[in-house]
């Protein structure tokens, strides 16, 4: 969990406040912490870390059947790595909402049958950070930052081939998808995973491990927010 009183220098590494603006002078409003990278590099637990609210960016998938969603050439798999696959208005207004209102309405979505199974409500109290934590959280950088919701933006990263254990040792656990989808899935992404890093930074996301990362969780829960650097998207 955060605690940005007892670290020195607010955080447990150092932070580089010349890529942040205060807000320390007025009320802190509520903002947001995308937290992207690729499937397995362990977003889900580090979010958990930080002990703030936690959006999953996952809950906001298309589901099967819908005629919109991407095909990975050359193969009938659906390709659920694309932002294609994903409902990223959905996901802005409910972000939008949380940081409007506290809490919003949002949809419970199971992988391994790609469907929504309900709704809820998900609240984040009074807290003035919150996490939304998934593979396209890059996606909407530049959105949230012009609405001005955005606190930071951070793509974990790492090797490929320990994301590549970690991600099959959980969708085996977890049951998601047949086993031959995600030894196919999972080959593609290992080789696939610097240009993925690539793609999410020139999208605004800050490419780091986790303690850098817990280091500007920390900075951001102290009231300083950054400006993405957005450039140009790498081509999927």
């Amino acid at each position: 969990m955060l605690d940005t009183n007892g670290w020195p220098g607010g955080s447990p590494a150092r932070v580089n406040a010349s890529h942040f603006c205060s807000v320390s002078s007025q009320p802190i409003p509520t903002r947001v912490v995308l937290l992207a990278g690729p499937s397995g590099s362990g977003k889900s637990v580090l979010a958990a870390r930080t002990g703030l609210p936690v959006l999953r960016l996952d809950d906001f998938y298309k589901e099967a059947g819908d005629p919109t969603l991407p095909r990975v050439p050359g193969s009938p798999d659906v390709d659920w790595d694309s932002a294609g696959s994903w409902d990223a208005d959905a996901a802005v207004a409910a972000i939008a909402e949380l940081c409007r209102c506290g809490s919003t309405d949002v949809p419970v979505y199971d992988i391994a049958t790609s469907s929504r199974t309900g709704h809820e409500t998900f609240h984040i109290d009074r807290s003035p950070l919150f996490v939304a934590e998934g593979i396209f959280a890059a996606d909407i950088v530049r959105r949230c930052q012009e609405l001005g919701l955005l606190a930071d933006a951070l793509c974990l990263r790492g090797r490929p081939t320990t994301t590549f254990r970690r991600r099959l040792v959980r969708d085996l656990r977890e049951g998601r998808k047949s086993v031959p989808f995600l030894l196919r899935r999972g080959w593609r992404l290992m080789r696939a995973e610097r240009r993925i890093v690539a793609r999410q930074t020139a999208l605004g996301a800050h490419p780091c491990g986790k303690e850098e990362a817990l280091g500007r969780f920390a900075a951001a829960a102290a009231g300083r927010c950054r400006r993405a650097n957005v450039t140009a998207p790498v081509p999927e």
